[in-house]
This record gives structure tokens, C-alpha cells and sequence, in this order.
């Protein structure tokens, strides 16, 4: 039984960060496959290109390019505005960092809400669990993100308090 779940822990492992590339443009955009969380480290290390933002927000549905956004993956809208016209640039390790950051809680709210729609909906809604703050407003800072993914695991495993 202890050996069924040390496999099993690398391949869902690996099924997550497939889902927050696959967010990001996957293999086109970043020029790579991710096979593991060093593969991510190192891509991250020297910047995720421009290109996988534009990808990641061409995905949302319901989240807009709003101050919230800008929190989110620590870009002003005007910044964002400046990069859209040198694609091939690199993001800084920050914006690389706060963009897949963001990727990997949208991934993990999908799971839990069972579609990208209602993920993005309860990120934008006051949440019961984090004293009525809007889980992508907490996304502008690491405790904020820490609070956010420990409710999230609260909520996969049906602990809402």
C-alpha cells in the first residue's frame, strides 16, 4: 500500500504542473515540456516569457485585467501594456514567479470548484474562510498566498473553518 502511494504522489505531482503549463501555453509557449518541479525552477529561474502571461490571461473567462489582476501577478496594467509589445522578453524572476503562482492556485481552484468558471468566480467573491476577503486580492503578497492555498486545501478536503 506504501509503495502504491509513493508512485502515485510523483504522478499527480506531475499531472499538476502539466495543468498550470498547459495555463501558461504549455510545450509551445515555453519553449519546453515540464516533466518536474525543478524543470519549473529553472524556468522560472530565468524568466517565463511574456508570451505565457498573455496566454495565461487569454484563458480567463470571468476575471478581468483589473487592479486585482495587476495584485495578482505583480504587473501593473501599463507594464503589462509595455511587455505585450516585446513578447520575446523575458518577465523578471518576481513576475515569473507571482504569474505561475497564480497559474498553480487557478489550477488547484479548478480542481476543487470542478470548472476554471466557478474558480475564477470564488476568487473574485468575498470568502467566509478568509475573514471575507477576496482570495485574488490576498494573491499580492506570500502570506496571502499561503492563506489562500491552505483554504483551498480546507475546502478539497471539506474543512470550511
Amino acid at each position: 500500500m506504501a509503495m502504491a502511494l509513493e508512485k502515485a504522489a510523483p504522478a499527480a505531482k506531475n499531472n499538476e504542473l502539466q495543468k498550470v503549463a498547459k495555463l501558461l501555453g504549455g510545450s509551445r509557449i515555453l519553449a519546453r515540456r515540464l516533466s518536474s518541479a525543478l524543470d519549473a525552477h529553472e524556468l522560472l529561474l530565468h524568466g517565463l516569457p511574456a508570451s505565457a502571461l498573455d496566454h495565461l490571461i487569454g484563458q480567463l473567462v470571468f476575471i478581468q485585467k483589473t487592479d486585482s489582476l495587476e495584485k495578482a501577478v505583480g504587473m501593473s496594467l501599463r507594464t503589462y501594456q509595455r511587455r505585450k509589445d516585446a513578447p520575446s522578453k523575458p518577465l523578471s524572476q518576481d513576475q515569473s514567479g507571482r504569474t505561475w503562482k497564480f497559474a498553480e492556485i487557478l489550477s488547484k481552484a479548478t480542481d476543487v470548484f470542478g470548472s476554471q468558471v466557478e474558480a475564477e468566480q470564488w476568487l473574485e467573491r468575498p470568502a467566509i474562510g478568509l475573514d471575507q476577503r477576496r482570495p485574488i486580492d490576498l494573491l499580492a503578497t506570500p502570506a496571502g498566498i499561503e492563506l489562500v492555498e491552505d483554504y483551498l486545501e480546507r475546502l478539497e478536503y471539506g474543512v470550511y473553518a
